[in-house]
């Protein structure tokens, strides 16, 4: 069993939570957390049952969100971390990758590679997916974005732990499979993109931060205001990344996706034009 603690932030999570507990198993890691934020379809009776501990987390709408609230109250007795998604589902292959290299490790975290489930299978193109979710206690929490109710999502999206030291890489893939249906994914994606508008007129309007992005991510936020933002993941997602490689389900997930991008074109939009007029979104 390994010095390690899985926290699996929640809220509503009855379809996926049974499934990412069992792909867990009783033998992997010393402590196993389910971190819920007012559930009400279940989730907190299911943790219950399989007993697996429950901490209440009320969100104030500003920092911290749900990670770096456990990490500052919570702080685990392990030596490790991992942040589990309740949607995400620990393969044989990445638990026993996890066994052989987290005892004699020398590395402050590691970045985690996810399969992409979307109609019933992975995807073999688009952009990959990889967290920074697998790190030491103590050697450091999530970067700090300072929203104020920017919308309802009290967990940290695209915040990456700021480590001091050397970071490595887990090979093996964790299964992301969302069980709840595309209109769950849909509902997800209107919060996000929402945050997104909120964060990138945040940005831009801090010579600071503009002046820590890489390449990258001028190009981005470039994008980002301007209706190309769309078609260019898009062609990105299906052409440059090899979407095409899943025919139909490919051109499908590129779509989606797109359509995510247009829609946080349209919240920045939405958000300027309530900026001029003085009212809120």
């Amino acid at each position: 069993m390994l010095d390690l603690t899985i926290a699996i932030p929640v809220k509503n999570e009855a379809k996926n939570l049974p499934a990412c507990l069992e792909a867990i198993g009783p033998d992997l890691a010393k402590e196993v957390i389910v971190i819920d934020s007012g559930s009400t379809d279940g989730t907190q009776e299911i943790a219950q049952e399989i007993g697996v501990p429950i901490l209440s987390f009320d969100w104030d709408g500003k920092f911290p969100k749900k990670r770096n609230w456990f990490l500052r109250n919570h702080t685990p007795s392990t030596k490790w971390i991992l942040f589990l998604d309740a949607d995400e589902f620990l393969t044989p292959e990445f638990k026993n990758e996890l066994r052989t290299t987290l005892p004699n490790s020398d590395k402050v975290g590691y970045w985690l590679n996810y399969s992409i489930y979307f109609n019933g299978k992975p995807l073999r193109g688009g952009y990959p997916l990889k967290k920074l979710a697998l790190f030491r206690v103590g050697s450091g929490k999530y970067e700090r974005i300072d929203e104020d109710h920017w919308s309802k999502l009290d967990m940290e999206i695209h915040e990456h732990p700021i480590l001091q030291g050397e970071i490595g890489y887990i090979r093996s893939r964790i299964d992301h499979r969302d069980l709840r249906g595309p209109e769950a994914w849909a509902k997800k994606h209107e919060e996000y993109a929402l945050w997104e508008a909120k964060r990138y007129l945040a940005n831009i309007a801090n010579p600071e931060i503009r002046n820590q992005w890489t390449l990258f991510q001028k190009i981005k936020y470039w994008l980002m205001g301007t209706p190309l933002i769309s078609p260019a993941f898009f062609f990105g997602c299906f052409v440059l990344m090899g979407g095409f490689l899943d025919g139909r389900r490919g051109l499908k997930w590129a779509c989606m996706k797109a359509g995510y991008f247009a829609q946080v074109y349209a919240r920045i939009q939405q958000e300027k034009a309530n900026i001029k007029t003085g009212h809120g979104s």
